[in-house]
């Protein structure tokens, strides 16, 4: 064990995720298991800036991994993008004697640790914290598994009234850049339609699939829209096209927001923070740094930050190949 690792801060920055909270938890347990004192930070890389930190030890971790958000807080930082706020962020661990960080996050959380490390050749370890899965390195990211579960559940409430209203609904989802959310849950929850920043449908494509549901007897329809599909600006206007041609459609849009964030971790997202976070610590005194952990194969791995941020995450081609199939 490097004697130069004796304390080492934990933060979450970025969005929120389910998973976060089993995710401090666990870095702090592995912590005391191997005898190397932890913080917490407060509020990302402000509270770095700022110095809020919080001595934590296994019993102030308990009763968290089951609690949704991050009870570090979380926040985007300003200051941190400048030199000098990075400059004031070193001086704070440094005073208090912090020698390494695990930070709990998505890209920009990376981007901003691997930036940290460069300059001050700090060592930084990432955690993918996102409810998105969009971060190379990793089949599964705190949160999207969690995700996943809420957005399939309320799928399956608002059919409920598309059917005993005869109506077809727009449900959009978080995925801005990625649509590993939509596909899934879409799949999961019998959609008629997926559209995803990944494929271009085609507005023409689109009428014609809701046609060919119509023509097969279905009353009602589900359409699930990753925010970020290319067909319309948003999802008003993909309803506002349906009711110009398809006047028979009565359509509504139901947009879940940040209710996908929200809620208690499910039990893959609460094992896999555990996993990750003893991985994370364990890395550290290990000596090494600039590393995300990830989960490959059913493994932990370690896949460089620069990788991690400037790679791009896979759609799942047999599963879209799926959907067509289901769709039908």
């Amino acid at each position: 064990m490097p004697k130069n690792i004796k304390k080492i801060g934990v933060m979450t920055s970025g969005g929120d995720a389910p998973g976060m909270n089993a995710a401090i938890r666990s870095v702090v347990r592995a912590c005391a298991y191997h005898n190397i004192e932890c913080v917490g930070i407060y509020r990302g890389f402000d509270g770095v800036i700022e110095g809020d930190f919080k001595e934590m030890n296994a019993r102030s971790v308990k009763d968290i991994i089951n609690k949704g958000g991050t009870v570090l807080k979380s926040a985007r930082s300003n200051e941190f993008r400048t030199k000098e706020g990075r400059k004031k962020a070193f001086s704070s661990l440094v005073n208090a004697g912090v020698d390494a960080l695990v930070v709990i996050g998505g890209d920009g959380t990376f981007t901003g640790a691997l930036i940290f490390n460069e300059e001050f050749n700090f060592p930084v370890i990432g955690i993918p914290g996102t409810i998105d899965n969009d971060i190379y390195g990793t089949t599964h990211t705190l949160g999207y598994d969690t995700a996943l579960n809420t957005v399939v559940e309320a799928i399956d409430k608002i059919r409920d009234t598309a059917s005993s209203h005869n109506r077809l609904f727009f449900v959009e989802v978080m995925g801005r850049d990625a649509g590993h959310i939509a596909l899934n849950a879409g799949v999961g929850a019998g959609a008629e339609e997926i559209l995803i920043p990944e494929e271009d449908l085609g507005l023409d494509r689109l009428l014609d699939s809701l046609k060919r549901s119509k023509q097969s007897g279905k009353s009602s329809s589900i359409v699930v829209v990753a925010e970020g599909d290319k067909i319309g600006k948003n999802v008003f206007e993909l309803k506002d096209y349906v009711d110009e041609n398809m006047p028979d459609y009565d359509v509504r849009v139901s947009v879940l927001g940040h209710i996908q964030r929200g809620g208690s971790p499910s039990c893959f997202d609460r094992v896999l923070a555990s996993r990750m976070g003893v991985k994370a610590v364990e890395t550290l005194l290990e000596g090494k740094t600039n590393f995300m952990v990830g989960l490959l194969d059913n493994k932990m791995e370690l896949t460089p930050l620069e990788n991690a941020i400037k790679g791009k995450s896979e759609i799942n081609l047999e599963l879209l190949r799926v959907s067509d199939i289901m769709t039908t």
